[in-house]
Order: structure tokens, then C-alpha cells, then sequence
């Protein structure tokens, strides 16, 4: 679980409670406060016996992408991925011919890259992704980078 779904999960909770008051100074409610309080609240300030919210929604866009970037991220996850040998991967390394993965591992690296970068890609295009460096594209394209 990222830690922006535990904020949102705990704004929910600090929403649900606060109609019934039970946002007090207990300690479980102290962690609440501390993750909470970035997520969603300008400040907190605590009255007579209960704590004030005042619920803010900020929103903003996703850091910008440069191919540098991408090449690190693709790379990482790479890297990561138990089957493959770090030693031998390059961005033009084959999945199959060069790192020896079969067809189950080439899908769940597309799976990883999905997770990674937060969009589906469709199978009609990951059969075509057989190399890190057709992934940069491939994400290049889809975020619109290009340098």
C-alpha cells in the first residue's frame, strides 16, 4: 500500500470521525493527526475538548517526465525483477534472446512497467515491447516526452 493511500484512507476515517467527536487526544488518534493533517488540512487546532479540521483539496500534476528519466525508471524495475541478471541488462538487451525470459516472465515485466508508470498497455502492444529500449518509447510516446 503506497503512502498516498494510506493519507486518502485516513482522511476518510478523520472525515467519518469527526461528526462524532471521537478525534480526541488519544495516541491512536496522534498518528491519525500526523498522516492526515498534510494529506488534507491548511492546520489543526485543537479546542476546548475536540480537534478542528479544515478540510483543503490540493491538486496538482504529475512531475514532469524526461527520456533520462524513463531510461532510469525502466531500468530500475529491471533491475529489480528477480529473473533477470543485472550484469547482462542494457537497453538493448532482448528480453528473450539475451536475458532468457520466457513468455510468462516478458508479461509480468509489462505488468511492473504498467505499476510503474500508471497506465494499461494493451496486448496488442506489448507484444511488440521486447526490449527496454522499445519500453522508453513506448512511454516516451504514451506521456508525450520527447527531447
Amino acid at each position: 500500500m503506497s503512502l498516498t493511500q494510506i493519507a486518502r484512507n485516513c482522511a476518510r476515517m478523520a472525515v467519518r470521525a469527526n461528526g462524532i467527536r471521537a478525534i480526541t487526544a488519544q495516541p491512536q488518534m496522534r498518528l491519525l493527526h500526523r498522516l492526515v493533517a498534510p494529506a488534507m488540512c491548511n492546520g489543526v487546532t485543537q479546542g476546548s475538548k475536540s480537534w478542528q479540521w479544515q478540510t483543503v483539496r490540493n491538486y496538482s500534476a504529475k512531475p514532469p517526465l524526461t527520456l533520462q528519466l524513463i531510461n532510469e525508471r525502466v531500468l530500475l524495475v529491471l533491475k529489480l525483477y528477480d529473473k533477470i541478471d543485472p550484469s547482462k541488462l542494457r537497453v538493448e538487451s532482448h528480453f528473450i534472446n539475451d536475458l532468457g525470459l520466457d513468455s510468462l516472465d516478458h508479461v509480468e515485466v509489462i505488468m511492473a512497467m504498467e505499476d510503474e508508470f500508471g497506465f494499461e498497455i494493451p496486448d496488442s502492444d506489448a507484444e511488440k515491447l521486447l526490449r527496454p529500449a522499445d519500453i522508453i518509447k513506448y512511454v516516451a510516446d504514451k506521456e508525450d516526452v520527447y527531447e
